[in-house]
């Protein structure tokens, strides 16, 4: 394996220190990483030492699917019932845009992550998720070219989800939706949800997806965090909900992502490929094959920026199909451009990655 086109500073792998010092290294970090990408052929621009730590440090070029931020409204909900979320509870904008500025992240795509709006009453998740796309479309407006959105929607409220799919999309002009892969135990394929997924596919819209714990499974496994196991996990029952019930095949224009690597399917890849075997009531569901199916899927790297989770993704996914994304603020942007820098030793690949396919998926950040 290369090692990383990029030189950083060695450090924890959670922490800002794995970024290069001021003065000539970063200069020298700059030039090495923009050639490396694929993007040095113009002179980096380099600027003075910044008056704030927000003023960018180089050039940015990554775009991030996969970023979370807390509305003032959700991080209240999650304080009044107990949830206990440090990293989301100390965000700001202020911060998600120094570690940006730290990697060269150009663009985020911002999300709210688990356990999503809703909580059991629909009237209250409604308002959770408006308040939620009004602060997100807000950054967008106040900080041009910075931010994205992809858009809560108050599932399992289904009739509360399609109005919020019409605000988001016509009034908010969000880039996508961020759905969770399971809603009070039912996985995104369940008939339930149809008319939303219905909705979606007419609008050919972009559906993020980040893994949550289901119902059935909570507390389990108690000195195990959940994001250890039970995120992966969810993540590879939602995609076999998708694929199996027949709603990748019957709704074919919706692009979805799945988080972190599209969880543990990668290494149950050949599991997938034999569940019409296994199971032939499935066969007319898959028409195309279950192949074809989690090829045409778009997966993130957050989390998996590393070598024994890469090597898995790419056996299964097209690399045009292969997105950046950090779980910031869980984890940091510089964190996972030293990953993926170090394991696409094709510069095309690793543009491809970081930036190119992002906008191929959502061309307005073109314009950005």
């Amino acid at each position: 394996m290369k090692k990383p086109a990029f030189g950083f500073a060695r450090g924890c792998v959670c922490c800002p220190s794995d970024i290069p010092a001021a003065g000539a290294s970063r200069r020298n970090f700059l030039a090495g990483g923009l050639a490396a990408l694929g993007l040095g052929a113009a002179p980096a621009r380099v600027f003075a030492q910044p008056a704030t730590p927000s003023v960018a440090l180089y050039e940015r070029i990554v775009i991030d699917v996969h970023h979370h931020i807390a509305p003032p409204a959700y991080a209240q909900e999650l304080i009044a019932r107990g949830q206990n979320e440090p990293p989301l509870f100390r965000w700001s904008v202020q911060k998600s845009l120094e570690d940006m500025d730290k990697a060269g992240v150009a663009t985020a795509i911002t999300s709210i992550t688990t356990p999503g709006v809703w909580f059991g009453d629909d009237g209250a998740a409604r308002r959770l998720a408006r308040k939620c796309n009004d602060y997100a479309a807000t950054l967008v407006r106040d900080h041009p070219g910075r931010f994205g959105m992809f858009a809560s929607l108050p599932l399992p409220d289904v009739d509360g989800s399609l109005e919020e799919i019409a605000y988001a999309f016509d009034t908010l002009k969000a880039d996508g939706v961020g759905l969770m892969t399971s809603f009070d135990d039912k996985w995104l394929g369940d008939p339930a949800f149809e008319p939303v997924i219905e909705e979606l596919n007419r609008r050919k819209a972009v559906v993020y997806t980040h893994p949550t714990v289901a119902e059935c499974c909570r507390g389990i496994l108690p000195l195990v965090q959940r994001a250890v196991v039970e995120f992966q996990t969810d993540t590879s029952r939602a995609i076999g909900s998708v694929l199996f019930t027949g709603t990748a095949a019957r709704f074919p224009d919706i692009r979805f992502i799945w988080s972190h690597g599209g969880g543990t399917m990668p290494f149950l890849y050949e599991r997938y490929l034999r569940m019409p075997q296994l199971n032939p009531n499935v066969q007319a569901n898959v028409p195309h094959g279950v192949d074809y199916e989690l090829k045409k899927f778009y997966y993130d790297v957050a989390q998996v920026a590393h070598p024994a989770a890469l090597a898995s993704l790419v056996k299964v996914a097209p690399s045009a199909h292969i997105l950046f994304g950090t779980d910031f603020p869980y984890r940091t942007s510089a964190d996972h451009v030293k990953g993926v820098t170090a394991f696409f030793a094709d510069e095309a690949e690793r543009r491809g990655v970081l930036r190119d396919n992002a906008l191929a998926l959502i061309p307005r950040l073109k314009s950005a």
